[in-house]
């Protein structure tokens, strides 16, 4: 049981695990979930973390099909200019491994900016804190347990 599977007990929320064989060789994490669920990648949401202004770190949680805008997330936090973590700072301060960073139950409760186009489905897929193991929810619920906001984050 990982902790964004914990954190989603804990809050009472709807929700359902997915589970799948790990392809270690697979190029894309995200896309690889998607088809091994059978599920549309559109609803298969990836968790990345970027540094805010150099000062601090925040989370966005996109569509797999899609990559993230810096500009969009910079503006979303309120900042200038947002870069792509630090691989050790992002293990730090989620307590997750890279491929499974979910943005539920991290070790520190960052900033989290989840794309408005999970607000068209009923439930949206995140990494459940593990490769391989993905955690299905209501994309409110998402948010209210990350205290995340909904933002354009997908470049053109």
């Amino acid at each position: 049981m990982t902790p964004g599977i914990l954190a989603a007990k804990k809050a009472k929320v709807s929700f359902t695990v997915h589970e799948y064989e790990h392809d270690s060789t697979a190029e894309s994490y995200g896309n690889e979930a998607a088809e091994k669920m059978g599920v549309d990648p559109n609803r298969v949401f990836k968790t990345l973390v970027v540094s805010i202004d150099g000062k601090e770190l925040a989370v966005a949680v996109l569509p797999v099909t899609h990559l993230l805008s810096l500009k969009l997330i910079a503006r979303a936090a309120g900042a200038k200019k947002a870069a792509m973590a630090d691989k050790q700072d992002v293990q730090r301060s989620t307590g997750y491994v890279l491929g499974g960073v979910s943005p539920l139950g991290q070790k520190k409760r960052l900033n989290t900016f989840i794309d408005g186009s999970a607000e068209q489905f009923d439930t949206v897929f995140v990494s459940a804190g593990k490769r391989g193991l993905e955690i299905e929810l209501a994309p409110a619920d998402l948010a209210r347990l990350t205290n995340g906001q909904f933002a354009p984050l997908q470049q053109d």
